[in-house]
């Protein structure tokens, strides 16, 4: 959590997205830890669960990272999300 200190307010939310990925890859995390692991959620529930941890209004951007990065997975229309299991980098 202490990599992510100068991005998070008062209530432990996000309060912006880093430009640098050495910076996301913490904050991705740290959003992955929200989901679990056999669940499936709905685009909006993941939506909901990200509006949770974070300010700064783009569900959207990181939903796609999440996905991008490998630590959720989805249906080919993005209907249904579940969390997927990350090798060790």
């Amino acid at each position: 959590m202490s990599k992510l200190k100068n991005f998070m307010d008062e209530n432990g939310k996000l309060k912006q997205w880093s430009s640098k990925s050495k910076n996301q890859k913490p904050m991705l995390e740290f959003l992955a830890e929200k989901f679990e692991f056999g669940i499936d959620y709905t685009e909006k529930e993941v939506n909901e669960i990200l509006n949770n941890f974070h300010t700064f209004k783009d569900s959207a951007l990181l939903r796609r990272e999440l996905f991008e990065q490998k630590f959720l997975d989805r249906t080919e229309n993005g209907s249904r999300y579940w969390k997927i299991k990350k090798n060790a980098d």
